[in-house]
């Protein structure tokens, strides 16, 4: 992809950075090919990507007893460090059975548990492709509840890419229309990340889009519970 600017990139874009990945850790996911040209539309338009892959969060399933013995595994502790190191965030997910990849999940979980909780306030844009006609977007909306109820800003628009194993070419995403479509939905997102970080009233705003007051000591990340 060319490194010119796609389109016009919001002021002050230079200055905030994102960390980009897919939730699959197979190699040659459509999913890691759709993380890598977000991050090259990102780098286009001035942002700074730190571009990380599944298997650098990879986790064992979360375990309360683990977690009293032996700490929170190296994988979320990498996760948890490159989530604060980055202004948000952008993950390409797969879609495993309508719903979003258990690994990708229990990664999410085992980070919940630091305190500050990374996740809350941080500006999130959720991708996917799949071979399939609904293009992974079923996984996408799974994928929401935890991280909103987390507190973080999942971006409204979501990119779904069906028939991927097509749509994919070896310049990108073949379809011109599809492609502006996905360029713009980023670049959105990047303005309002940097409005976000530049700009506190964008706060208030986002708790008006959402019609509420978000809760502290639940929407600041209180999962997984207490095992019974």
């Amino acid at each position: 992809m060319s490194q010119q600017r796609l389109l016009a990139a919001p002021e002050g874009a230079g200055e905030v950075s994102y960390l980009v990945f897919a939730g699959s850790l197979r190699q040659g996911s459509l999913n890691t090919r759709l993380a890598s040209l977000a991050a090259d539309v990102i780098r286009a338009n001035g942002g700074i990507v730190d571009e990380a892959a599944m298997a650098d969060f990879d986790c064992p399933s979360f375990d309360q007893d683990g977690q009293a013995s032996d700490g929170i595994p190296p994988g979320a502790q990498e996760f948890r460090r490159r989530l604060e190191a980055t202004d948000a965030f952008v993950i390409a997910s797969p879609e495993y059975n309508a719903s979003m990849p258990g690994v990708l999940k229990n990664a999410i979980d085992w980070v919940s548990r630091y305190r500050p909780q990374p996740f809350n306030e941080r500006h999130c844009l959720l991708l996917s492709a799949s071979p399939s006609m609904v293009g992974g977007n079923r996984g996408l909306w799974a994928l929401r509840i935890p991280l909103e109820h987390l507190g973080a800003r999942v971006y409204p628009d979501m990119f779904s890419l069906a028939q991927a194993h097509q749509a994919l070419d070896e310049r990108g995403i073949s379809s011109e229309s599809l492609r502006s479509r996905f360029e713009a939905n980023i670049v959105n997102f990047m303005a309002q990340a940097e409005a976000s970080k530049h700009y506190p009233c964008i706060k208030s705003a986002w708790i008006e889009f959402r019609n509420e007051q978000p809760d502290p000591a639940l929407d600041a990340g209180t999962v997984p519970a207490t095992v019974a």
